[in-house]
């Protein structure tokens, strides 16, 4: 696309660009379910940027992906049912798989945890 108003964004020729590329990556010529994601956390931006940096120490003092890491958090929370998994290559796969029998430490979750900013409930009346 070109640069201007309707090169990236919520535009519908943006959405619209977005979906054909997908479809063409895919291999597809359909789209089962289309969600939009953006960050509407701007100003918790730095904080969280800080958490993906403690993941990946956490991961690389394990010898594992940080999405072994951050999925291993997600499943020892006792009020998350499951994660969803977007898996696009074998590997994600695995990774899901793997973190599993992954266990971090108390210490490892303290320190996952202790620098998340809660986010505001947005989108809803």
């Amino acid at each position: 696309m070109h640069p201007g108003p309707n090169d990236m964004g919520l535009s519908r020729k943006a959405i619209m660009a977005q979906i054909d590329a997908s479809l063409q990556r895919l291999s597809t010529d359909y789209v089962d379910l289309y969600q939009i994601h953006r960050s509407l956390y701007a100003q918790t931006e730095d904080a969280d940027r800080r958490i993906v940096e403690r993941v990946g120490q956490i991961a690389a003092t394990r010898g594992v992906p940080r999405a072994q890491v951050a999925l291993a958090w997600v499943l020892q929370k006792s009020v998350i049912a499951a994660p969803i998994v977007g898996a696009t290559k074998a590997h994600h796969l695995d990774d899901a798989v793997a973190a599993l029998s992954l266990k971090l430490s108390a210490e490892e979750v303290q320190q996952r945890e202790e620098l998340y900013v809660l986010h505001a409930v947005t989108g809803f009346k």
